[in-house]
């Protein structure tokens, strides 16, 4: 038996497929805070950032605390300060047990393999992570799509794999075995798996610095009631995090006379994902047979 090793191996006889690098990514707090940064600049500036916002004044929307000069510049010239950060002692740990891991869409491979009597032709496109492979008289032999690929040069390195046991002949993306009794065709993409390994509820502050308490309460009255109706928000890993607003702070007896804020207070409940991309299996010599009896079918075929 062959061992599957890097990429381009062929396997015959033997378990057919081959191990993709782990592709790893996970949402966490930054994620989150990115997030609500998103959302408050979608209702502000529906149109895009290059059109006014709905409030006519220019509003600044970031991650983290406002630098303390900056944020007197632009109080001075009528610039709203919009700040998100987590807060630190409103964290709870919510995990209640682990899912197995769940797949994510389904990723349809782009490659084609058509196989018709002693040729197999390949087309489409052979982006990376796909696993192109025939089967020739039960034999399998594979190859990994990298950058770079095309149908011809996936044909050219399948046939080189061939080639050494028995005789091909290559004709741009169609392969030619003389005397195959059968050649089968497939393709495999590489499919995205999510894993939950902590599920988690914290705090978040959504801080609107102001220069005067109209354009404070304008702006709040606003976000308030765009947020209210977002009881679930989507983070990159495609999970879902439940936002609820847990409070609201007016900051009236502030040190600086051009500074007028309010925050508002959300707990959000999301959960601490990884996905992985992981390979998929494109052929196997597994054999059904009765209890103490011979084989009567191969799936390989």
């Amino acid at each position: 038996m062959e061992n599957p090793g890097a990429a381009g191996e062929h396997l015959s006889d033997a378990p057919f497929t081959e191990l993709a690098s782990l592709e790893i990514k996970m949402a966490d707090q930054s994620d989150v805070e990115a997030t609500l940064a998103g959302l408050v600049t979608a209702i502000l500036y529906p149109q895009g950032s290059q059109a006014s916002s709905v409030i006519g004044s220019v509003c600044r929307i970031f991650r983290g605390w406002p630098n303390s000069a900056a944020l007197d510049a632009d109080l001075a010239a009528s610039v709203i300060n919009i700040s998100i950060t987590s807060d630190a002692a409103k964290f709870r740990n919510t995990t209640r047990y682990i899912d197995p891991p769940s797949p994510r869409a389904f990723v349809q491979p782009t490659l084609i393999i058509t196989a018709a009597g002693q040729t197999a032709t390949i087309s489409g496109t052979a982006a990376p992570g796909q696993l192109a492979g025939l089967l020739v008289d039960n034999a399998a032999y594979v190859h990994r799509t990298v950058a770079a690929d095309t149908p011809v040069l996936v044909a050219a390195i399948l046939a080189n794999y061939i080639r050494t046991r028995r005789v091909v002949l290559v004709s741009g993306a169609t392969i030619t075995i003389p005397g195959a009794g059968s050649i089968i065709g497939r393709i495999t993409a590489d499919q995205n798996v999510l894993t939950e390994t902590r599920r988690q509820a914290q705090g978040f502050r959504v801080a609107c610095w102001c220069p005067t308490p109209a354009s404070r309460d304008s702006i709040v009255s606003l976000l308030d009631a765009a947020l209210s109706q977002q009881a679930f928000i989507a983070l990159p890993d495609t999970a879902q995090g439940r936002l609820r607003l847990s409070g609201t702070i007016t900051f009236d007896q502030s040190q600086n006379a051009n500074l007028f804020r309010r925050d508002l207070l959300f707990t959000v409940e999301y959960a601490t994902t990884v996905t992985q991309t992981l390979p998929s299996l494109i052929a196997v010599d597994a054999r059904i047979a009765p209890n103490g009896g011979p084989a009567t079918q191969s799936l390989l075929g």
